[in-house]
């Protein structure tokens, strides 16, 4: 049948003519990472579809236009079909639209919302079984603007059959929560191994702007990014043992990750979160003037060796660069220069922002240029965790003789600390 589709859709551009190709509703399988879509150009979802297709999500906002060409703005009609495979839990379903939809779980209708309306949200909270899930969704346009969203909150985990993610996953599934006690047994029994298996899970969070600790409990392993930020890094053997990070979170969807991995014995994988104190509050806002060159950013090169760079997320925006030191100036050394725009020549403290991770030498030099000359200060980066240190307050020109440099050259033994570039800010004073 796909075959013959195919052979008429190529009949069809070579005539020229302008006609739509009916298209076969089509089927989800089990592994399907995409919803199956067919599309009608009336709104009761009647007769052969004028279009089908595969969508990554069912996100859409077309406002008064249409989901595809051949497809009408208004009144017309779509079916969305997918399976999930779902750990046992409570998951909830939320649909939004501009006008009509309905959502199936299996054959249960949880969601009715089939009337002309204004944009609107509707949540469901369902208890689904260990396994597949045939998910349907159908929606209708009737005039105006045309919405339709489906989501449901859970965890996506990826398990792999080896202690270290590597490879194609054995197992995808949705997760309602990271709340396990495997004991020696098997995440998933028979596909799954009781030993030596990790897992990844994704998801994005909505949330309130404030302060927040996530706790992870885990035996063994785990790492813990939140809002791209590497909070909680702990990839090694151990009994049962519960970590806290805490972080400020600007509020909106923010992306989680949590990767995790099993030695032998017990296995043990637990994440919650809670707000600190009575909502948060924010980084205080720099003085008017203040100016930050941030690690790839405007105003940041780079010299030396290519091969000897190496980036991490984390630091200040969540990545930074890092290199091993050299003990003396070598052929092709690494170095790294941050050079501010500023609004006018004048008094400047300089910060470096040292990350807690990556950052080992105790004889970071940062070469300081300034109206008056260059200054050299001399950080030792191990004993700092996140946070913005001064080099000293100059007075600056505001050309292009402004800059703070540093180099991978600390004099101690060769390759045996690690220096991290990172971001500089200028404060006026």
């Amino acid at each position: 049948m796909l075959r013959r589709i195919g052979i008429l859709l190529i009949l069809v551009l070579t005539l020229g003519l302008t006609s739509v190709v009916q298209a076969q509703p089509l089927t989800p399988q089990h592994s399907d990472p995409v919803w199956q879509a067919s599309y009608w150009n009336n709104k009761t979802l009647t007769g052969t579809p004028t279009l089908t297709r595969t969508d990554e999500t069912i996100n859409f906002d077309w406002g008064t236009g249409s989901p595809a060409a051949g497809i009408n703005a208004d009144q017309f009609s779509a079916r969305w079909t997918r399976y999930i495979e779902v750990a046992p839990g409570t998951y909830r379903f939320t649909a939004t639209s501009d006008d009509g939809i309905r959502v199936w779980i299996n054959n249960d209708l949880i969601i009715n919302d089939w009337s002309d309306h204004a944009v609107r949200t509707v949540s469901v909270d369902k208890h689904l079984g260990s396994g597949h899930h045939l998910i349907t969704v159908e929606y209708y346009e009737n005039t105006g603007s045309a919405v339709a969203k489906f989501s449901w909150a859970a965890w996506r985990g990826e398990y792999f059959n080896n202690n270290n993610l590597s490879g194609t996953p054995a197992v995808v599934r949705e997760d309602p929560t990271i709340d396990f006690n495997w004991g020696t047994g098997s995440p998933v029994p028979g596909t799954i191994n009781n030993d030596n298996f990790s897992v990844r899970w994704t998801r994005t969070l909505n949330l309130p702007a404030g302060n927040y600790r996530f706790s992870v409990t885990v035996d063994d392993g785990v790492r813990l990014w939140v809002n791209n930020h590497l909070l909680i890094d702990k990839w090694q053997v151990q009994a049962v043992t519960t970590y806290t990070g805490d972080i400020y979170l600007p509020g909106g969807d923010l992306p989680v990750k949590m990767e995790y991995y099993e030695g032998t014995g017990q296995a043990v994988a637990r994440l919650s979160w809670s707000t600190i104190g009575s909502g948060g509050t924010p980084p205080p806002t720099p003085p008017t003037g203040t100016v930050i060159v941030d690690n790839g950013g405007t105003g940041f090169s780079t010299g030396g060796a290519a091969s000897s760079w190496r980036t991490a997320n984390e630091g200040y925006n969540g990545t930074m660069l890092w290199t091993k030191n050299n003990r003396t100036e070598q052929a092709n050394f690494n170095w790294a220069k941050w050079s501010p725009t500023l609004v006018a020549g004048g008094r400047y403290e300089v910060y470096v922002y040292v990350p807690y991770w990556y950052t080992t030498t105790a004889s970071a030099k940062y070469l300081i240029s300034h109206q008056g000359g260059v200054a050299t200060r001399t950080i030792n980066q191990s004993i700092y965790d996140n946070e913005w240190v001064s080099l000293g307050t100059y007075t600056f020109a505001g050309t292009a003789n402004d800059y703070v440099y540093l180099s991978d050259i600390t004099g101690e033994t060769y390759l045996s600390r690690i220096i991290g570039f990172d971001a500089m800010k200028w404060e006026p004073r």
